[in-house]
Order: C-alpha cells, then sequence, then structure tokens
C-alpha cells in the first residue's frame, strides 16, 4: 500500500511583527489554513520569530529566514521544492514582507503577484507615476536627496506639501509641511537621513481607505472604511470606521476607481488595501497596498459582514475551491470601529476606567499595553501606539460614538520626564539658518531655557493677512489682519497651540499681542506645568486659571491672554488625551448652527438661512423693510449705529419684524429699556465693549443679554464665568467673534453648548475656507477640535454660511 501524500502546506512569509495587532492577523492567517486542512510553516527574522512565540505556537513549523532579501526567502523555498517540500501557497500578511512573498510566489509557479508590480506600489513615487500616466489623479511628488532639492520643490509647486520615506510604513516619519521653515523638523524626523525621501503636494479632503480581495484575478471591494487622523504635523491614525457614512453614489465611484487601478497596476492576488482622498475635484489614490488593512480592520471586516473570513477567501480561490462572494455584495449588514489610545507623554502613574472597557458588551477587541511606572514617549507613528478599543454597532455613527466614549473613559495619569531624543543639525532653509531637530525658531522669539522637562518651548509668529473680502459694519471696514500662531514645542514636536487675529479697527496692536503674548507664556512655561498638578490628582486647569488671572491683574491684555490660553488648555488637553470641552467638563458641543453674517453693502441671501444682518449705516430702512415676510431668524446688528432719533424712526418697522435678537441698537444705554418695551419678543444683547465680568453683568441688567466674545474677555475661561452667570440669571446669549483664523473660531465654538446664538463665521473672511452649508466639530480629538465642513446640512437644520 502506498503511503499517503503530505499535506498541503502554506508558507507564511514574515510571519507576524511583535505589535499585538500584527501577531493577531499571523495567527488567523494560520487558524484559518489549518481550518483548510493546510500545514502551516512560518518563516520571519530570527528575533522575530522568538518575540512572537504565539504565531510560531499556532503554526506546524517556523524557520529563521530573513523576508528583507526577496531573493534569498525565494532561494530557500526553491532548495526545499527540490527536495520534495513544495508547498501550495504563499502568503504573507505583513507590509515588508510583501516583496519576499512574490518573488517566492513566482520561482515556485504558485499564485501571486508579479513580482514587477508590488515592487512597484511599495515604492512610493513609481507607483504615483503609474497612476498618474494611468489617468488617475495623483499630487505633484518628488524624490528628493537633500534639503535643497525639498526646497526647490517647494519653490515650484503649490503647498503645502509632505514629507515622508520613500518606503515606509505605519506613518513614520510622514510630516506635513507649510513652508521652508518647517522643513528641518521633517527631515529630522524621517526613519533614515540618509536615504532618499518624498515630498509631495498635501491633498485636502476626507481620508478613506477600501479593503477587498481577489477573486479569480480580479479586486473585490468588501468594504470603503473612513479614517480619522491626528492633525498635523504627524499623520497617524487614530481610529476607523466601516463602512464609511458615505451616499450610495460615492461608494460606487469609489469602488469603480480603485478596481480599475489595482487592474491598471496589474495586482491580481491575494487583499488588498487602498487608501484615498475624496476632494473638491474627486477622488485622488493614495497608497496601494497587497495586505489587509491595519488598525484592527481584519477584526472589523467579519464583525460587519458575517460568516467572511479574509485569509480562507484567499486560499480557497488559490486552491481552487469555491468562494461564495456574490458578484454583487449586499450592503453590510452592521458596522464597527476602532479608536486607539493617546496618552499624554511621560511616566505613567495611574490608569482609571480601563476594566469597565475592556467588559463592556460591545467591545471586540480591547487591549492597553500601559500601566503604572511605564514611559510614553508621544504619538508619532503607527510604532508608538500602546492599545486600542473595537467595538461593533448598528450604524457607523454609533460605532464612532461608542468607541470615542470609550476610549476617552480610560484617564492616564502621567508625571513629567525627560524623554532624550537625538538632535542633529540639518541643512539651513530659507532664512532661518542652520537649527536642530527642535524645528525652527518663530518669528517673535523662542523660549531662552529648552530642554527642560516639562516646560516647552515658545515660539511666536505674526505675519499680515489680507482678507478674502472687505468686511464693512456702521464705523469701519476691513482690509487686512495680523495673523499671530503662538506654539509650545517639546521635543521638536508642537505639543499645544494657540492662534488668533488681530485687527487694528479694533484697537489690537499685532506686534504688541505677539510681545505680551510671548512673555507671558514664557512665564506660565516655567511655572504652570499641568502633567505636575494632574498627576497629584489636582485640577490641571487650576494653574493656568491662576496664573492668567496674575496676568489681568498685571494688565496683560485680553487677546495677549486668549492666545496663550489656548495654547495651554491645547497642551493640557492633549495630555488628558481630551478635547477641550471635556478637559473644562462643558456640554459637546458637537455640530454649531451658525448665523449667515451679512456685512452692510452686501446683498441679503433669502433662502431660509438665520441671517445676522450688520445695520447702521443710511440704508437701513430700506433694509428692513425688504426684510418684511421672510421666513429665516432675523438677528439684526446695528453696532452701536443708531441714536434716538433712528431709533424713533425704525421703530414701527422693527416692532413688525420683530426680530429674533437685536445687537448693540444704540449709542446711549438709556434707551435700551424702552427698546426692550417696544420689542417684547426680541432679545436684545449687547457686544461693544462687554469685556470683563463687570461689563457682562450690566449688560444683562439693562439688556437681558450678551454676546461674548474670546478675545474681549481674554479666552474661555473668564467667558465661560461670564456665561455661567447669564444663564443663572436667565438672560440671552450670543457667542460670537472677530475676524479670526478656523482653530480660534473651533476653540470659540467649545461654549456653544451654554449659548442660545453661535455667531462664529468670522474665519471665512481671513481663511481660503469656503463658505458652506453647514459644519460641525470634531469634538473627540485631544485638544482643539477641528472645523468639519459638510456639503449639505444636517437633518432639520438651517443652512448657515
Amino acid at each position: 500500500m502506498s503511503a499517503a501524500p503530505p499535506p498541503r502546506e502554506l508558507l507564511l512569509i514574515g510571519g507576524g511583527g511583535e505589535m499585538t495587532l500584527s501577531v493577531d492577523v499571523a495567527v488567523q492567517a494560520v487558524e484559518q489554513a489549518r481550518a483548510r486542512g493546510l500545514r502551516t510553516h512560518v518563516t520571519n527574522r530570527a528575533d522575530t520569530l522568538a518575540a512572537t512565540p504565539a504565531v510560531t505556537a499556532a503554526a506546524d513549523a517556523a524557520t529563521a529566514v530573513d523576508f528583507a532579501r526577496p531573493g534569498d526567502t525565494a532561494d530557500w523555498a526553491a532548495g526545499r521544492a527540490a527536495e520534495g517540500e513544495r508547498p501550495a501557497l504563499v502568503f504573507g500578511v505583513r507590509e515588508m514582507a510583501q516583496e519576499a512573498v512574490a518573488a517566492t510566489a513566482d520561482a515556485l509557479g504558485l499564485p501571486g503577484n508579479p513580482p514587477a508590480a508590488v515592487r512597484r506600489i511599495r515604492t512610493k513615487d513609481a507607483c504615483r507615476a503609474a497612476l498618474a500616466a494611468a489617468g488617475f489623479r495623483q499630487p505633484a511628488v518628488r524624490v528628493c536627496r537633500d534639503a535643497s532639492e525639498a526646497r526647490a520643490f517647494l519653490a515650484a509647486t503649490a503647498g503645502p506639501w509632505v514629507v515622508k520615506p520613500r518606503d515606509g510604513a505605519d506613518s513614520a516619519g510622514v510630516r506635513k509641511v507649510t513652508g521652508p521653515d518647517d522643513l528641518p523638523a521633517a527631515l529630522a524626523g524621517l526613519p533614515d537621513r540618509e536615504a532618499p525621501f518624498l515630498v509631495e503636494e498635501f491633498v485636502e479632503g476626507g481620508e478613506f481607505s477600501v479593503e477587498g480581495v481577489f477573486v479569480g484575478g480580479s479586486p473585490r471591494v468588501l468594504a470603503v472604511t473612513a479614517k480619522e487622523k491626528l492633525p498635523p504635523p504627524h499623520f497617524v491614525e487614530i481610529g476607523h470606521v466601516l463602512p464609511a457614512d458615505i451616499s450610495e453614489e460615492t461608494r460606487r465611484s469609489v469602488e469603480e476607481t480603485v478596481t480599475a487601478a489595482l487592474t491598471a497596476l496589474e495586482l491580481r492576488f491575494g487583499l488588498f488595501h487602498v487608501e484615498l482622498w475624496l476632494t473638491a475635484e474627486g477622488i485622488v489614490l493614495g497608497e496601494v497596498h497587497v495586505r489587509i488593512g491595519g488598525g484592527w480592520i481584519h477584526r472589523m471586516l467579519p464583525h460587519v459582514r458575517p460568516g467572511l473570513e479574509l485569509y480562507g477567501t484567499v486560499y480557497d480561490d488559490a486552491l481552487g475551491l469555491s468562494v461564495d462572494l456574490p458578484a454583487t455584495l449586499p450592503a453590510p449588514e452592521r458596522a464597527a470601529a476602532a479608536r486607539y489610545f493617546a496618552p499624554p507623554e511621560g511616566r505613567v502613574t495611574a490608569v482609571t476606567g480601563w476594566d469597565a472597557v475592556r467588559t463592556h458588551p460591545a467591545v471586540l477587541h480591547a487591549e492597553l499595553r500601559v500601566c503604572p511606572g511605564d514611559v510614553v514617549p508621544g504619538f508619532r507613528s503607527g510604532g508608538d501606539r500602546v492599545g486600542a478599543v473595537v467595538v461593533g454597532a448598528a450604524t457607523p455613527a454609533e460605532a464612532r460614538e461608542l468607541a470615542r466614549e470609550l476610549v476617552a473613559s480610560v484617564r492616564f495619569t502621567v508625571e513629567p520626564v525627560e524623554i532624550v531624543e537625538p538632535v542633529e543639525t540639518v541643512e539651513p532653509v530659507g532664512a532661518v539658518g542652520a537649527v536642530g531637530a527642535v524645528g525652527a525658531v518663530g518669528a517673535v522669539g523662542v523660549d531662552a531655557a529648552p530642554g527642560v522637562p516639562g516646560r516647552p518651548e515658545v515660539c511666536v509668529d505674526l505675519e499680515p493677512r489680507p482678507l478674502t473680502s472687505s468686511f464693512r459694519i456702521s464705523h469701519m471696514t476691513i482690509e487686512t489682519v495680523d495673523h499671530l500662531r503662538l506654539r509650545l514645542v517639546q521635543a521638536g514636536r508642537t505639543v499645544g497651540e494657540g492662534e488668533i487675529t488681530a485687527d487694528s479697527g479694533y484697537g489690537q496692536d499685532g506686534p504688541a499681542i505677539a510681545a505680551e503674548a510671548e512673555a507671558l507664556a514664557r512665564t506660565l512655561a516655567a511655572t504652570c506645568d499641568d502633567a505636575h498638578h494632574r498627576a497629584d490628582g489636582s485640577d490641571p486647569v487650576a494653574p493656568l486659571r491662576a496664573g492668567l488671572e496674575n496676568a489681568a491683574a498685571d494688565g496683560v491684555g485680553a487677546p495677549a491672554r486668549m492666545l496663550v490660553e489656548m495654547a495651554f488648555l491645547d497642551r493640557a488637553a492633549r495630555r488628558a488625551g481630551v478635547p477641550v470641552w471635556r478637559l473644562l467638563g462643558l456640554p459637546e458641543p458637537g455640530r454649531v448652527r451658525l448665523l449667515h453674517t451679512v456685512p452692510i453693502g452686501e446683498d441679503i441671501p433669502l433662502d431660509g438661512r438665520p441671517l445676522k444682518i450688520k445695520l447702521g449705516g443710511a440704508d437701513d430702512e430700506r433694509i428692513l423693510r425688504s426684510l418684511l415676510g421672510v421666513p429665516a431668524p432675523l438677528i439684526l446688528d446695528a453696532n452701536r449705529g443708531w441714536d434716538r432719533q433712528d431709533w424713533e424712526r425704525l421703530r414701527p418697522l422693527l416692532a413688525e419684524l420683530a426680530p429674533a435678537v437685536l445687537e448693540d441698537p444704540v449709542r446711549d444705554p438709556a434707551l435700551l429699556p424702552a427698546i426692550r418695551a417696544a420689542l417684547p419678543g426680541t432679545a436684545v444683547v449687547l457686544d461693544e465693549g462687554i469685556a470683563t465680568a463687570d461689563d457682562a453683568s450690566f449688560a444683562v441688567g439693562t439688556a437681558g443679554g450678551l454676546n461674548v466674545k474670546l478675545m474681549r474677555f481674554g479666552g474661555i475661561l473668564p467667558a465661560l464665568d461670564a456665561l455661567t452667570d447669564a444663564t443663572e440669571r436667565g438672560a440671552a446669549r450670543m457667542l460670537g467673534c472677530f475676524l479670526e483664523p478656523p482653530r480660534a473660531i473651533a476653540y470659540a465654538a467649545q461654549l456653544a453648548g451654554l449659548c442660545d446664538w453661535s455667531d462664529l463665521d468670522g474665519h471665512f473672511w481671513v481663511s481660503d475656507d469656503r463658505p458652506v452649508p453647514s459644519y460641525g466639530l470634531d469634538s473627540s480629538a485631544p485638544g482643539i477640535p477641528r472645523i468639519a465642513y459638510t456639503p449639505e446640512p444636517a437633518r432639520g437644520e438651517a443652512l448657515a454660511i
């Protein structure tokens, strides 16, 4: 009787990496092979095999072979085949092993991707060139060998840009660059500073990835995933939601583009993970991978599509078995989300809330790899992740929110510790001069004592910036503002940031504010270490509040105090791993319902959106008559442009219009009681000159309402006190702004949940952001949230600029 043939073998090249996620992927790949009767043989570097016992224990055999040399792996496998140990299938789950997988499959005549095609997509600039040649949208990119070549590319293209390794993973060394001054720090952060690197144009748009499998050599999309990333300069993914909450039309367009691109790139085997952006101009393809996506997507997909076996599908197809994937996949039955922990830097002294998270019934997977005594260095790449939570839910929105809530409920207490990082001098850029890895010097100045544990450097920049269009109110026309940015920098990266604009028309002197803010920030950097105060359980905001109150008593102006407060609260919230609103115990702002501000002399849109119309000019009577019968909520702002005669003349029209809010109607406050009596259904609020607690109390007492602007009060903390008092007294509360950058607007919006009206559209005159029907806030990321623009308003929400 002849001996039974040996079982067919899966050769898993590269095994799993040392990270928990990589081990989990490799173990699943081995288990799904063994479930099909395949013997499993894992190869990896010797040190990694020793460090991943779970993978070797799951496999039938393991051999130390370095996948970084694809030819050596192929030769080793061919030698085994010559001795009768020929695998039936060659596969790999790690990014860096894919060239070895392709070379080995090609050498053995087994199913796989062409080695040249895998080399092309692994070399990012070559992949971009191939996609562009095939007609797909791609950002401009250049391979650079030194800083001078990078500067030349910046000079020849429109920014901002991204610096990244030519061949890398986990977002390591990927950094946003807004100008030549940012280049030294970006180059210093590259993993291999001697190797060529890429500089490419930054793509503005929502980031997504497409997950799928090749069946019969053709790509089949399984899901589109929405990505959430930490804010620049780094691009580390902080979470994923699957499936992405996009329209069916967009999903089809994404799937068609990705499958066409994969075909053009001559890929045909295994799994795929394709990154892309949805921009105003259309789909822009990013990196292409022949592996499943990271971020626990391998756990999320089977939850969303019950019964799906990712690796088993690949094995079945390669071995000629039936693959149960219908030509048109049905919509996912449910949703999943993953979110990573991002603890503040320092030595962990306590962790609370973890047990409740890991036992939550909706959790699909949860891990936390730090405990008291561990040092957390920061979050610059995927390798810096210390844990994650993966949840399942009925809808993408529910999954996203649950993952955010669970991660935010775990609190880390840390103490400062000096983290020594190499500082390397790089070639001078522009006129800044030679700087180290700590980055460029600000235009106004830097802290004179860098490197002190817990004490950041202070960098302040000032730049005159013209408005996108003139802004006219009753007593002036604004054309230009001074843009000020204050950064707290540690270990070469920004750990806290504030940003405002100053307008001389309101008596705001940009250079003077910059000097005040720099001096105040230096003082607080030396005396106000929020990590130290959190370590003993005390309020992390208390020392900052005290320092700012002392500064106010010493005569430091409100704009400078706001700029400094913003940077230090941003730092404290990032360290705590929570957004500013949560750090301060405020209601979540979420989607902010805006007013559409119409300056004097501009056309008034009559399409139902809530309007804030600037008055106080010679044409007021005509404007008011034109508004009769308009269904939109009306907020009228005269900026103290009326005297008693104007009020008497316009009173009948105002009584007929019955505006929702009348803001700063008259110069003489003695007229306010009569105005309130004549307009019983209108909230009268004061804005001009309301800058202190006493001013706020006066506004509430005489007008019944106030408009709070952080630039006048000196930040969130003093404004919060005024709003709390107004709420207790039943007054009308409006949240306002000057012409300010988006970051300052998002910062002010932390108070939106405490106000009746939000007049926060001043950034559309300052930035390149185009007015949109609606926007909300990304209120989950640590620090100051970002404005999230959407093309349509939420259901039941009025349009806003």
